[in-house]
């Protein structure tokens, strides 16, 4: 009987348990709901761009960014901003939950799956 080195076991054992927390990517269905509460739509539209930009550009912007990309998409949604994306400010949205916020973020960060 052949016996596999420890370093192969580790190796694989530690590629099982990253997969185990992988998960899929939130889908506009999903956050359809957030935006719609939080009047995200009044300003943002999927495809096309409106008084803020649509979010298939924020989306392409932000694709596949770290942790602090994801730290600065929250606090600008939840605190708002300006200059981004041209003059009109974005308006703070501080009563979003900060579950909504982090599924909206994630799903932004996906590139905005439909």
């Amino acid at each position: 009987m052949k016996t596999v080195p420890f370093v192969k076991i580790a190796a694989a054992l530690s590629l099982v348990s990253v997969a185990s927390f992988a998960q899929a990517a939130p889908t506009f269905a999903q956050v359809d709901p957030i935006l719609k509460a939080n009047a995200c739509l009044a300003c943002h539209q999927l495809e096309k761009k409106v008084v803020g930009p649509a979010y298939k550009d924020v989306a392409e912007k932000y694709k596949g960014g770290d942790q602090a990309v994801a730290d600065m998409l929250a606090s600008r949604i939840k605190k708002g901003a300006s200059g981004v994306w041209g003059p009109v400010p974005m308006p703070p949205n501080p009563r979003i939950s900060d579950a909504d916020l982090k599924l909206v973020v994630e799903w932004l960060m996906a590139g905005a799956p439909k």
